[in-house]
Order: structure tokens, then sequence, then C-alpha cells
């Protein structure tokens, strides 16, 4: 291990403790169990793709499968590939700290580089900010916090470093950049971005 890398995993570990340790409270250790689990969120999944078929049609149906793919594919980079090629410890099994880890959900047995959730997240968020958020701009903060407290509170519950998660919002908003920048190369799968009178 080169000694930038090693630096570099010191400071990971020191804010895992800051943010897992230190910076706890009473209403997020209540929060954040709930609101980083992707069940939580299944009316809003419902809502978008509701709403874009609802009001689209059929090229609501071609940006469904455009969002579904960009999941897919951020979910694969980062479960099957980068995942089982790192192949690092989360902190709730790491020998060396998991006994000090304040663990508010299930540590799971999976690797901890990159986060699955903030890849899916942030790629989900890029993928909306350039393509629903052309036409409804007032999305576009509201995901990007949505994305980014989702992947904060990996952090928070114990199951994720930082670095696991900055690593994996800057791939998932990659991966979301390049569906979205391809999906609107088609024009006849492009919907009316134009807020709905």
């Amino acid at each position: 291990m080169t000694e930038f890398l090693a630096s570099l995993l010191a400071i990971d570990q020191q804010l895992f403790t800051l943010i897992n340790g230190e910076g706890h409270n009473a209403f997020l250790d209540l929060l954040m169990p709930f609101w980083r689990n992707k069940y939580f969120w299944a009316p809003l999944y419902v809502f978008i793709f509701s709403f874009v078929t609802l009001n689209y049609k059929l090229k609501g149906l071609y940006f469904v499968g455009a969002l579904l793919l960009t999941v897919t594919l951020a979910d694969t980079v980062s479960s099957q590939v980068i995942k089982k090629s790192v192949e690092r410890l989360r902190p709730c099994n790491d020998p060396e700290l998991k006994a000090s880890v304040n663990l508010l959900v299930p540590c799971g047995g999976g690797y901890s580089f990159t986060s699955s959730h903030a890849t899916n997240h942030f790629a989900v968020a890029s993928f909306l900010w350039l393509t629903l958020g052309m036409g409804f701009r007032w999305i576009r903060l509201p995901i990007l916090f949505w994305a980014f407290t989702i992947a904060f509170g990996q952090v928070y519950v114990g199951v994720h470093y930082p670095l696991d998660v900055l690593v994996g919002a800057l791939i998932g908003i990659l991966l979301g950049n390049l569906v979205a920048r391809l999906y609107r190369r088609v024009a006849v799968w492009q919907i009316n971005y134009h807020p709905i009178a």
C-alpha cells in the first residue's frame, strides 16, 4: 500500500468516525434507517413512472426504460464490477473497527467500495437533472439533495465509509449523464420537457 493511499484511508476512517460516531443525534438515528431504505422511496418511483406514462404515453415508456437502464447499469458497475474487484470490508465488518461502529441497520455481507446506494441514486438524480429537469427546473436541487442525503445516510448508519459514497456518487453522475445524453440523441424517444399546463 502506498503512503498516499494509506493516508487517504486514514482520513476516510477519521471522517467515518466523525459522521457515524460524534455526529449522531436522536432525530437522525430515527430517520436515517428509513431514509436510506429503497422501499421507503417506492411511492416516489411509482409517482415518476405514473407521471411520465400518463402524460407522455409511448414516449413516457421510453423514458421509463431509459431510467431503468440507468439504474441497472449503475448497480451492475458498482456491485458486480467494482466491489468484487476491490473487496473492501464494510466498516461494520472490519475487525479493527466494528466494535466502535454505531450500527443502525443490518451490516450485510457484501463489500463496501463503492456504495451502490450512492451510485444508483446519483445516477438517477443525474439522469433526471438532464431530462425532466430541462423543463421542470425546480426539481433539480431537490433531487440532488435527495441523492446526497441517501448517500450520507450510508455512512451515518455504519455500513459505508465516506470514500465509498463519494466515489459511488461520482460514478453515478457519470453513468447518469451517459445514459441521459444517449437517450436525448434519439428524437423519437423525446418527451416534451415543458411544464404541463
